[in-house]
């Protein structure tokens, strides 16, 4: 169902209501002011009886007929009964001829009441008592308030109408505001984060432009540095191919040629055949040495490529072998560390990220911090389930925009949001650098 027409399902319902009410007071009015009108008219009749035959006679031919003229009458039937029970009438002359402005008959039961009917005692000039008979004839008054209530209907349906359409021209402005924002969100799901969405006369609409505008403005921000960082780990990966090409060139080549030659010496039989001796025990030792070196090589490059003792020893003797390993690099910085024995029992995939995070912290404090103290704590936190990581240093911080331009800090940001995690950095010029990450725990 479309708002459209939700929206004008409510009005027409809450229009039906309003005509309801409004026709339910309408009719209450209307009754009463009938009610009113024709006990007013039957007490004016009766007090002006009282008031002019109370100390006199009449003649019954005369008088009816001029108090039936009279207007205040109109509402009412003024009949004399004789001493015989013979009812004399007269036409009243301001009964209503005109049939056809008539009230329906619903309207005339709706309003219509059971009104009471006077009866006064007189006397004619020849001494014959009569019965004065004043009953209520609300027809006249009923007309005049259905020609009302016809005019009040009318007016409020008018009104109703002009509610309705000023209300529907509004929530149609209203949807196609709505239609313009949802097109513009089509157009930035496809990755056009340039698209912006124009200024909107409301200022509810203008907000959520405003907040659609920044929104994407954020996106392309991000998207930029999401290409920029995959720039980045491209090149990364294309100096490691060539480093690893260059050693094992360097390195593993050379050695296997080495130890190749060196044997091909030792069996050769033209050595033999001149006379001349191969230095065997010579040959076999710088043999023994090249493949000590090359057992140091590949184990270098292993541990670059993956940490063994990650997968062998776990998390917390791997950390330590790290700051181990920096310590002897750099023994002018002083590195602690904090970690529980559980951090062994986490897994393989918030292993790896948590020790290149550290990896690249303990980098960055060494290459950039100027630091003379640097800590790593690990712990898990319960309630809920989560790995707290922190690595602080007293070195010389940085700027909010250099954290936001720096490759490392964003490749590590970008592992944490990996791990459904959230990284904290805190930092201020000569003030040291406070890293925080959060990661939950399955």
């Amino acid at each position: 169902m479309t708002l459209r027409y939700q929206i004008n399902i409510r009005i027409l319902f809450s229009s039906l209501c309003i005509l309801l009410l409004g026709g339910s007071i309408a009719i209450w009015q209307a009754r009463n002011a009938v009610t009113d009108e024709v006990d007013s008219s039957i007490n004016l009749a009766v007090q002006l009886i009282k008031f002019g035959f109370s100390q006199t006679s009449f003649n019954e031919a005369e008088w009816l007929p001029r108090f039936n003229s009279l207007k205040e009458t109109r509402h009412l039937s003024i009949q004399l009964k004789a001493p015989s029970g013979e009812i004399i009438s007269f036409a009243h002359k301001n009964q209503p001829t005109n049939y056809e402005k008539k009230p329906p008959q619903w309207f005339v039961n709706l309003v219509e009441d059971d009104h009471a009917k006077a009866e006064h005692p007189i006397t004619s000039i020849d001494g014959k008592q009569f019965t004065l008979i004043i009953q209520a004839n609300p027809l006249d008054e009923i007309t005049e308030v259905w020609q009302e209530s016809i005019a009040f209907f009318s007016s409020l349906l008018l009104l109703t109408l002009v509610t309705f359409l000023a209300v529907h021209l509004a929530f149609n402005k209203a949807l196609k505001s709505i239609a313009v924002i949802v097109n513009a969100l089509k157009v930035i799901e496809t990755g056009q984060y340039q698209q912006k969405l124009p200024e909107f006369a409301t200022q509810e609409y203008n907000s959520i432009a405003k907040a659609i505008n920044h929104m994407t403005e954020k996106l392309s921000a991000t998207q930029q540095e999401n290409r920029a960082l995959t720039q980045h780990s491209l090149e990364i990966q294309e100096d490691e191919r060539q480093r690893l090409a260059q050693e094992l060139h360097d390195e593993l080549g050379q050695s296997l040629t080495a130890i190749k030659v060196m044997a091909f010496t030792v069996a050769s039989p033209q050595t033999v055949a001149n006379g001349a001796k191969a230095d065997v025990k010579q040959i076999t030792a710088s043999i023994i040495s090249i493949c000590d070196h090359l057992i140091t090589v590949v184990r270098s490059m292993m541990h670059q490529l993956h940490p063994l003792v990650l997968t062998e020893l776990g998390l917390k003797a791997t950390m330590e072998d790290l700051l181990n390993h920096w310590a002897i690099r750099t023994p002018d910085l002083k590195l602690t560390i904090n970690c529980p024995d559980e951090v062994d029992m986490l897994e393989q995939k918030i292993t790896i990220q948590v020790f290149r995070i550290v990896q690249e912290c303990l980098t960055n404090i060494v290459r950039h911090a100027e630091a003379k103290q640097a800590s790593i704590t690990l712990e898990i936190q319960h309630q809920p389930e989560r790995l707290r990581l922190q690595v602080s240093d007293d070195g010389q911080g940085c700027a909010v925009d250099e954290i936001k331009s720096g490759f490392g800090l964003l490749g590590m940001r970008e592992r944490i949001n990996s791990l459904g995690g959230e990284l904290t950095i805190q930092t201020r010029p000569q003030q040291g650098m406070n890293i925080i990450a959060s990661i939950p725990l399955p």
